[in-house]
């Protein structure tokens, strides 16, 4: 299965990939434990993901051609 990987500020410069094959990977908790596994600075920073643009708060399932934005942390104002 292959997905889009979208990165932003600081990770970006971490992740320095557009697509990803990630055969046996189902869902985002596992895709978070293979990211941080292949980069492991990953796990220094605190970031959310958001996958086909809506910010996950809990485990889903991943589907081939799913987009999935790492974001490092935000405000507004």
């Amino acid at each position: 299965m292959e997905i889009e990987i979208i990165s932003f500020g600081k990770i970006a410069e971490l992740v320095n990939l557009k697509n990803l094959n990630i055969d046996g990977i189902k869902d985002t908790d596992g895709l978070q434990k293979h990211l941080e596994a292949v980069f492991p600075k990953l796990k220094e920073i605190k970031y959310k993901l958001a996958l086909n643009k809506q910010i996950i708060h809990a485990n889903s399932p991943l589907t081939s051609g799913s987009v999935v934005a790492i974001m490092p942390p935000f405000s507004g104002g």
